[in-house]
């Protein structure tokens, strides 16, 4: 990808999986970053070595939302894009009240995006038609639901539809989309049984690695056409 100008991607939760391999991406482009992060991750100093600049951000109130916007404010006037990539996957539980729950995935998933999208709205714009991108990480379960993951699917798919309504309100500008995985990486806690079943699910099944994600945020960032769109690398699973 050849960014339309310098300006930095704001990847949040990039210190880890798909947000790192992202922001990887992008530095070896010379394509300029800034990292959300919330916890100390190991990878953090490799990205801070290799010119990223890495800003801690507690999005679990609104103040923290506040604080973590007015910091990117200062280090960057201007944003080539935002992924929000920052996600929680908390299941219902006995042990956990059900109203913590969605409220702990509502927090995250809707009004951290939510937020910052209107608090940076000042830095994305002003760059050209097209010249800059929103993307929401939503995820496969927004199509289908989930009835182990109910708060998760709901909040993921808020998510999915404000970035049709972030489409229409910043358009031409800065175009937004959503990409909506399944399948795409194992932890390494994952036992041989768990995978053999979870590669079942889909029609190529493979673990497709992080570049299929990287690859889809390209083709969006250069595309001058594509918005209000949901993107969905699934590896053909609802047709299974």
């Amino acid at each position: 990808m050849e960014p339309h100008n310098s300006a930095p991607v704001l990847i949040t939760g990039g210190a880890r999986r798909i947000g790192l391999a992202l922001a990887k991406s992008f530095l070896l482009r010379d394509i300029p970053v800034i990292i959300a992060y919330r916890s100390d991750y190991p990878a953090l100093a490799e990205l801070k070595e290799q010119g990223a600049i890495c800003l801690q951000g507690d999005f679990s109130e609104h103040a923290g939302i506040y604080r973590f916007a007015n910091q990117v404010i200062q280090e960057a006037p201007k944003l080539r894009a935002v992924i929000h990539n920052a996600s929680a996957w908390l299941a219902e539980s006995a042990a956990i009240p059900s109203e913590q729950v969605m409220a702990s995935m509502l927090q995250i998933h809707v009004y951290t995006p939510y937020l910052l999208n209107q608090l940076l709205e000042p830095c994305l714009r002003g760059q050209g038609q097209a010249g800059a991108d929103i993307i929401h990480l939503t995820d496969y379960v927004v199509e289908k639901g989930s009835d182990k993951h109910i708060a998760y699917a709901a909040s993921k798919a808020a998510l999915d539809n404000m970035t049709r309504s972030f489409a229409r309100k910043l358009a031409p500008e800065v175009k937004v989309n959503a990409i909506a995985p399944a399948l795409i990486m194992f932890n390494p806690s994952d036992d041989d049984e768990y995978r053999r079943q979870a590669l079942e699910k889909s029609l190529m099944k493979i673990a497709p690695g992080e570049s299929e994600v990287v690859n889809l945020v390209d083709y969006l960032m250069n595309s001058r056409y594509v918005t209000g769109r949901t993107h969905t690398v699934d590896g053909g699973r609802p047709l299974r």
